[in-house]
């Protein structure tokens, strides 16, 4: 499911990272990390949440088949995703923050809306 970008690793090491950023953002709402990972954490957020709009038992088991923690797929049906009914997209924001010290790689934030 994770997306073109290869950010670097290995693919099961790539899904892994992206299935936790993907967890993590749908957990706390928003997320610090560089502007490549947040551009692939944002497309499989917005699958997550549109496949979470109609709540049924084939879209709770795709939703757990990817998100690593059962309170937070509910947290997802439940609370996040009926924000989101009358919207076609766009649930998450990309705001750049400059580069990190120390390697210089681009930062940027990532929130749900």
């Amino acid at each position: 499911m994770p997306g073109t970008r290869k950010l670097g690793r290995a693919t099961s090491h790539r899904t892994a990272m992206l299935r936790a950023l993907v967890t993590f953002l749908l957990e706390n709402g928003k997320i610090e990390t560089t502007v490549t990972r947040a551009k692939e954490v944002r497309s499989l957020t917005e699958k997550m949440i549109t496949i979470a709009k109609e709540k049924n038992l084939h879209n709770y088991r795709l939703v757990m088949s990817f998100v690593t923690k059962e309170e937070v797929a509910n947290k997802l049906f439940e609370e996040i995703a009926p924000k989101y009914v009358d919207r076609n997209g766009g649930y998450t924001r990309i705001t750049k923050l400059g580069p990190r010290r120390g390697d210089a790689a681009e930062m940027a934030i990532i929130e749900l809306l």
